[in-house]
């Protein structure tokens, strides 16, 4: 999709990667949960969410704590350094698409809106 080569394109290189930004995205979202919760909800291997976690963590953007309901489990939860850089790199998209969409009609924005709750609604299924 054409658009979010764009949002990548606006991106700086040394961010963090989008699949990384989207585990932090869904703890803030979602609150804490386990690798293998994470890995299921993200669609990526176990193996592959267990380095973004790891690499999460040694940047001090998520903290991994024992389960108290299971002491063998262990849970992944943001930090605050995590939230701000979730809500960072938040306000710099929506920032350049509110600036993107300056230039459309109010019937196109009511279509974008349309548009974007039924990706919404495929993507959920």
């Amino acid at each position: 999709m054409r658009l979010a080569r764009r949002l990548r394109a606006e991106r700086d290189p040394g961010e963090l990667t989008l699949g990384r930004l989207a585990v932090l995205g869904r703890l803030e979202r979602d609150g804490p949960a386990t690798a293998s919760a994470l890995a299921a909800a993200e669609r990526v291997t176990p193996q592959s969410m267990a380095r973004m976690v790891q690499h999460l963590i040694d940047a001090e953007l998520a903290e991994r704590d024992l389960d108290p309901a299971d002491r063998r489990a262990a849970i992944i939860r943001i930090t605050e350094a995590g939230r701000r850089t979730v809500r960072q790199d938040r306000g710099k998209r929506e920032a350049w698409l509110a600036q993107a969409m300056t230039g459309l009609t109010d019937v196109e924005r009511e279509l974008l809106v349309l548009a974007a709750r039924l990706l919404d609604r495929l993507a959920d299924s």
